[in-house]
């Protein structure tokens, strides 16, 4: 029976910045993040500690990509201010911002192998903002894993 590797976890809050409506690109930070932890095997999990934006796995090649996206979202859930919503307590993007991340995910699992993220050759990880005004958002990255 071989000898069994020690198990080893590490924790860290990113904060990105939005813009406003839209994808943020934070491949390059997580994969920076998961290198410098010299963990060779293991999982990676992103937690977006946000009602009103989400995580999304998606392509980094085109940026038509992502305008096709939020071309798509804006019909499938526009924003409010004309009596289709309820809950607009912080403004007519509030009530479709909670419907579009529930739509997507707040939570990503990813593996790793030889001390990298395993990504596909066109995929990267997102943060999706839903509401229409800058906001600061936090996402916890954990990482499971062997030396």
């Amino acid at each position: 029976m071989g000898k069994e590797a020690d198990v080893d976890q590490r924790l860290h809050r990113l904060e990105v910045t939005t813009r406003g409506r839209g994808l943020v690109d934070i491949t390059g930070q997580v994969r920076r993040w998961v290198t410098d932890q010299g963990l060779m095997t293991g999982l990676l999990t992103l937690w977006c500690r946000h009602t009103s934006a989400s995580l999304l796995v998606q392509e980094n090649a085109s940026p038509e990509v992502r305008t096709d996206l939020e071309a798509f979202f804006r019909r499938l859930v526009p924003d409010g201010g004309n009596g289709l919503y309820r809950h607009e307590d912080e403004g007519p993007d509030d009530m479709p911002a909670h419907i579009r991340t529930a739509l997507t995910q707040t939570q990503l699992s990813v593996p790793v192998a030889d001390g990298v993220p395993v990504l596909g050759t066109w995929q990267g990880l997102y943060l999706y903002e839903h509401r229409t005004s800058p906001h600061r958002r936090e996402i916890v990255l954990h990482l499971l894993g062997t030396l």
